[in-house]
């Protein structure tokens, strides 16, 4: 079909018997509103008007999104409310982005959690509404589905039970074969308990920012923190915003630092999940751990070029039209002669190989600042 990604990253990989799932996604999707073009924080008492305004599926749909843009066989379970942002993120997710919502469900009288995110100063501000979804009627599977990964939150969600479920389903995952990729969210009581962590030991690697990683191991530097992480899973990888990511794997004891690319942010909301299915797709598709971290850096800095979560995501064609627009620059200002292996014209030359040369455009779709709009 002519909206479907460009490349398979797993293409040379893929065998007779494998699991039809790349990766397997459990999670919350929230209808998000994201105003950008804010000059400054709102200010109490007084009405801020945003040059900018877009509205896509958020929360776990980010990191889905991400994923299936790139190529890779994503399933998601989740709970969508059978109101009109239930339905456009359904039709969004299943028909625009060809995730597989199979294991998901359709919940009468439940409403789609909403968040607000306010974009400015480079940062941004989000307010959420929502209620905890009713518990299934019909049965669950305890486990997920046969998948190559599976990405998990770790961390204190606030409800009672939520950290013994979710050890349940990433043990059962890891068991079966599933490589679990673990992230974690900002935990609101201030503990930042390590016994929240236990999960760990089923993962197979960890990607906190730098900020949870250092209040996680009590440590004073990401770097530090990510080598005390590595002592409680084999791969560990702390992004550390605009100056980039590090990451340690234990098991062979390399580490590996890539800078952030310079880039005018329009909108940073979702960038971490998308640093997340960048490094899973490098991961499976067997690339250096440098590599790895180059391209989830990128993946990131050409979502926050675009409004929303979501749909800030980036494609192939994308991705190709960046670098070749990259190697022309940097051509055009050095002529010829060998290149600086840390510029990146030198530290994305892996790229080389595995871009199409004549990429066909992707129409992706992009966040629009309402939903729901009549056919003509």
């Amino acid at each position: 079909m002519d909206d479907m990604p460009v490349l398979d990253p797993l293409g040379t990989l893929r065998a007779a018997g494998d699991p039809g799932t790349d990766v397997y996604l459990t999670g919350t999707v929230f209808l998000d509103i994201i105003f950008t073009g804010l000059d400054s924080a709102p200010v109490r008492g007084t009405e801020s008007w945003a040059r900018g305004m877009g509205s896509s599926p958020g929360g776990i749909a980010n990191m889905a999104t991400a994923l299936a843009r790139l190529g890779l066989r994503t399933t998601l379970a989740a709970a969508f409310g059978d109101d009109v942002y239930g339905d456009y993120c359904w039709d969004s997710l299943s028909s625009g982005e060809g995730i597989d919502l199979e294991p998901s469900r359709r919940i009468p009288g439940w409403h789609s959690p909403v968040t607000v995110s306010m974009a400015y100063e480079g940062e941004r501000t989000m307010v959420s509404h929502g209620h905890e979804a009713p518990p299934a009627q019909e049965s669950v599977p305890a486990c997920p589905p046969p998948a190559r990964a599976a990405v998990a939150s770790l961390g204190h969600h606030g409800r009672a039970g939520d950290q013994e479920r979710d050890q349940e389903w990433i043990g059962a995952a890891a068991a079966s074969g599933t490589k679990v990729f673990a992230d974690v969210g900002w935990d609101e009581t201030g503990r930042w308990d390590p016994a929240d962590l236990d999960g760990l030991r089923h993962c197979a690697a960890f990607l906190p920012n730098a900020e949870e990683a250092m209040r996680y191991t009590r440590t004073a530097c990401p770097r530090e923190a990510a080598r005390s992480l590595a002592e409680r899973v084999p791969l560990a990888v702390v992004t550390l915003g605009s100056e980039g990511a590090f990451a340690v794997d234990s098991g062979s004891g390399e580490t590996a630092e890539v800078p952030a690319l310079i880039v005018e942010a329009l909108d940073p909301t979702g960038a971490g999940d998308v640093f997340v299915a960048g490094f899973v797709t490098g991961t499976l598709a067997a690339w250096p751990l440098a590599d790895r971290l180059a391209f989830a850096s990128l993946c990131a800095a050409l979502s926050v070029q675009e409004f929303g979560g979501s749909l800030s995501a980036p494609g192939w064609a994308e991705i190709a039209a960046w670098w070749q627009q990259t190697k022309a620059r940097a051509r055009a200002a050095a002529g010829p002669g060998p290149c600086d292996p840390a510029s990146p014209l030198g530290r994305y030359a892996f790229l080389d190989a595995l871009l199409p040369t004549d990429p066909r455009p992707w129409p992706l779709r992009r966040a629009v600042p309402t939903v729901g709009f009549r056919p003509a």
